[in-house]
């Protein structure tokens, strides 16, 4: 009884401890820096992506990112895909259609331009990295493919609760923190910075960045963006929407790696149940 007292209240201050935010170092080191914990749908062992939430945040990229971050690593084609945003492929290839890439060479030995087709990357927004740096006085704006994946965040709680932290985590392996990290970034820009700090010139205060210095402006505002399903025009929503739609960007087949890492655990745990009987009728037939 006792033992099961203990096991009880070690449950307890765990689920206690998963419910606090963590504090983290964002990727490469600068201040230390809080950034919360979200609940995202395709998290966890049966997660999956919401599709009205991808469309949006395709829509939030499309009206305000793309004008200066690419998704270089996603074709066109996946965009209509049923684990992703599923939009309709009549629809995609329109889209397609107003973006010129680059082909050839053409029978004269000279590469022509021509209407994007379903097959083709979504192209970047500049020609080059020495096009983007001269437009941005010098700064390059980052490819967004994997951003998700190339931002995480490092846990630095105290060892007693960095335990029980992994201990909520264990056989989960939390894939999340880059994509709570860039809702964090978005989230956490702020019109002043707190007393004593002094910004350099063109930058902007944000509490979720390294630094908390950084050169972009802040992106989002409410009503940039109109939704067409009624959900509020909100930058929190904005925010939430975009981070989903670049977690899939980053990790398009998450949902087709889950199914099968469904099925490779049911085909171990018949292996191992056959295994045991074979075991069994060995044994028996020795004695």
């Amino acid at each position: 009884m006792n033992m099961i007292k203990r096991t009880a209240l070690a449950t307890a201050a765990a689920s206690m401890l998963a419910l606090l935010p963590l504090t983290a170092h964002a990727a490469g080191g600068g201040e230390e820096i809080h950034i919360e914990r979200q609940t995202w749908s395709f998290a966890g062992f049966t997660g999956k992506f919401d599709k009205a939430q991808l469309q949006r945040g395709y829509q939030v990229y499309k009206e305000v990112c793309a004008a200066c971050h690419g998704v270089k690593r996603v074709a066109f084609r996946n965009l209509a895909e049923k684990t992703g945003p599923g939009f309709p492929e009549e629809s995609v290839k329109a889209l397609a259609a107003t973006f010129k890439v680059e082909d050839g060479p053409n029978d004269d030995g000279k590469m022509f331009q021509r209407p994007a087709k379903l097959s083709d990357n979504v192209p970047s927004p500049y020609k080059n990295e020495q096009e983007a740096r001269s437009i941005h006085n010098g700064a390059y704006p980052p490819d967004l493919s994997n951003m998700a994946k190339a931002r995480s965040i490092e846990n630095t709680a105290p060892w007693y609760k960095h335990i029980f932290l992994m201990a909520r985590d264990i056989g989960v392996g939390y894939q999340e923190g880059g994509v709570d990290y860039i809702y964090a970034l978005l989230t956490g820009y702020e019109e002043k910075p707190p007393a004593g700090v002094k910004l350099a010139d063109g930058m902007n205060y944000n509490k979720a960045f390294p630094g908390n210095q950084i050169a972009m402006a802040p992106p989002l505002s409410d009503g940039i963006v109109k939704y067409e399903d009624g959900t509020p025009a909100k930058v929190e929503n904005y925010s939430r929407d975009v981070a989903a739609f670049l977690a899939w960007t980053a990790d398009p087949r998450l949902e087709d790696r889950k199914s099968m890492g469904w099925i490779v655990m049911l085909y171990l745990v018949i292996t191992a149940l056959l295994l045991f009987i074979g075991k069994k009728r060995i044994w028996a037939s020795a004695h």
